[in-house]
């Protein structure tokens, strides 16, 4: 059908921001490809009544929008083991895992670049609004705050814009930004020093933590750590604070000897993060966890180890490691 050929021509170009556009709503990467394929199904069915009134990305941003909260009437808020507790001050225990029913959030793949973004300050900016803080911090908003603070502040749309895709009233959705706005400081944490993804001393660190979980080698993985470390592992609800704690924890839990870990260079929230293979009785190193990883100019403050083989396929990973160390990852 030539009117389906237009609309894929036409649309196409937009899907990657609608996807980013979900997965800030909802946290999940597998809910946000869901969504943008309701997303564009809607707008297939309803392009013929589409008169150019508006742009076309602004109508598949409403559309995505709606189709969002709609989604989240359903749906429990999307956490990170520190959303249900402070951290455990014995690491010698056995970690719990979370009740049953508990909605985590996943990581993102990939940079979140605008392919037609080409000013260096525009990509900082926008890999800074999927860091896996700000994600966190945005599902403790109720629905409709969440999409008038992602629209205004990170998609700096006009307050008539964000007026216009809600339908309500500019001084509405200023109202809706500011509760949002000093909801968003209550619970999310300090702006924290990052380091940029292409910054030297940035790579030679994560290569050298790489190095450590390869070898199991904690003195070097401690020199790497802030002493203010925190360490969460979905679907475990227990998580750790402090690099004492952290250092025990992984020492007597994680590291089970030189080789037993393969590390995997990837991107993931806009930033480098890693792949991690464990190998198991065959001799077969197997998919374990993505772990995402904060950055600072003065070491790692945070490891989110996302313990699920069933997201390597959002990263294109394999689910299993050959003998030979042939890259499967990168960092862009």
């Amino acid at each position: 059908m030539p009117e389906t050929d237009e609309f894929t021509r036409l649309t196409d170009p937009f899907r990657q921001e609608l996807l980013v556009h979900c997965y800030r709503m909802l946290g999940s990467i597998h809910d946000a490809e869901d969504l943008v394929q309701e997303t564009y199904l809607r707008a297939w069915r309803a392009y013929g009544n589409f008169e150019g009134r508006c742009s076309l990305r602004f109508w598949l941003y409403r559309i995505a929008t709606s189709v969002c909260l709609t989604a989240l009437e359903h749906r429990s808020r999307r956490l990170l083991p520190s959303g249900l507790g402070a951290a455990s001050d014995d690491p010698d225990r056995p970690v719990l895992l979370a009740p049953p029913g508990t909605d985590w959030m996943q990581p993102l793949p990939g940079p979140a670049d605008d392919p037609a973004t080409t000013d260096p300050a525009a990509i900082v900016a926008l890999r800074g609004s999927v860091r896996l803080a700000l994600i966190a911090a945005l599902q403790h908003l109720p629905a409709k705050q969440r999409v008038v603070l992602i629209l205004r502040d990170v998609l700096a749309w006009r307050a008539v814009e964000v007026a216009d895709l809600l339908e309500t009233t500019p001084a509405a959705v200023n109202s809706a930004l500011q509760r949002a706005r000093a909801h968003l400081e209550r619970v999310a944490p300090a702006e924290e020093e990052l380091a940029e993804p292409d910054e030297p001393g940035h790579r030679a660190l994560l290569d050298q933590y790489m190095t450590a979980f390869e070898n199991a080698d904690i003195a070097a993985l401690l020199r790497l750590l802030r002493e203010d470390i925190a360490l969460e592992m979905p679907p475990y609800r227990t998580w750790f604070a402090g690099r004492e704690a952290v250092g025990r924890f992984i020492a007597a839990h994680v590291f089970a000897g030189p080789g037993v870990a393969r590390m995997v260079a990837i991107t993931a929230n806009g930033r480098p993060a890693l792949a991690a293979y464990l190998r198991g009785d065959d001799g077969v190193h197997h998919a374990h966890a993505v772990q995402v990883l904060t950055v600072t100019g003065t070491g790692i403050s945070r490891i989110v180890s996302f313990n699920d083989p069933g997201l390597f396929a959002a990263f294109e990973l394999p689910s299993s490691l050959g003998s030979a160390r042939t890259p499967v990852g990168s960092w862009r």
